[in-house]
């Protein structure tokens, strides 16, 4: 028992600071592709690598002919940050960054295009615009009302549903519970029933075979309730995509609040989620 007690004392406080500090990430960390859109000379490498179409070259005039712009569009929704886009584009106009920080209330806010005059041998001649979704201060508040976050705001209870997943968000969710992170610091814990509790917390792409359970599940939440899709598969559907065995992101099940990007997210790309959804983000700063 004592060389418990010494051993603790010697290893001294585990649980990183994250959020009131930044969090530590490696450099070899693949975080958000950072798209230069005025220095991208041709977009099509890039697409073509793209394991889950985040990347899609498209005409910026459908009706057209012959196509003398092209319209480009990323969407994070879809990203694995596999960095493959950054490989193919020698140029630097794409960059892998360490940047996770990305959940949302909004999922048209992780969709970015750009439209580009072209040259004859189909690169790009120069950027004509840039788009990004335009947000209202209602939309960016989810719908955490007042009324939730006087709710929710102190203590929350998690139900983390697996619509389908690979297991790769739910090793980064078991890592929330663990020293390192220690999410029940913050009176945020897991529940075992969803008649308990507070949020969903919902991975994978539902599969057809869950999609009623999911359901199910978010009927037996009591209100007020907030729903979290996880990962790319979580958003979109990710590398599974929508097909005969997936319905894709979980919004096409059930209502979500909101999307936390990546392939899987790290533990405090959860984190910054989780306390997105119940608006407590505010607290970091003080």
């Amino acid at each position: 028992m004592f060389k418990i007690l010494q051993q603790t004392i010697a290893t001294g406080i585990a649980t990183v600071a994250y959020p009131y500090v930044p969090a530590v990430v490696s450099a070899q960390f693949r975080g958000r592709p950072e798209f230069d859109f005025a220095s991208w000379r041709d977009a099509r490498p890039a697409a073509e690598v793209c394991p889950t179409g985040a990347i899609v070259v498209g005409q910026a005039d459908p009706e057209g002919t012959p196509p003398a712009n092209r319209r480009v569009t990323v969407d994070y929704g879809l990203c694995v940050f596999c960095g493959q886009c950054a490989d193919a584009t020698p140029d630097g106009a794409v960059r892998v960054t360490t940047e996770f920080e990305l959940a949302t209330h909004i999922r048209a806010s992780l969709i970015h295009a750009a439209d580009y005059s072209l040259n004859s041998d189909g690169t790009h001649h120069h950027l004509i615009a840039e788009y990004e979704a335009e947000v209202t201060a209602e939309e960016a508040g989810g719908k955490v009302s007042e009324a939730i976050h006087q709710t929710l705001g102190r203590s929350l209870a998690i139900r983390q549903v697996d619509a389908g997943s690979c297991n790769g968000c739910e090793m980064e969710i078991v890592a929330l519970n663990n020293p390192i992170h220690d999410i029940e610091r913050f009176g945020i814990h897991f529940v075992a029933s969803p008649r308990h509790a507070d949020m969903l917390l919902v991975t994978g792409p539902v599969t057809r075979n869950m999609e009623l359970a999911l359901t199910k599940t978010y009927a037996a939440t009591p209100d007020p309730k907030v729903v979290v899709a996880v990962g790319a598969c979580g958003i979109s559907g990710g590398i599974f995509g929508t097909n005969y065995a997936s319905r894709g992101g979980v919004d096409a099940t059930i209502p979500v609040d909101v999307y936390i990007p990546g392939c899987p997210p790290r533990p405090e790309a959860l984190l910054y989620g989780i306390l997105l959804a119940v608006g407590r983000l505010a607290e970091k700063v003080r």
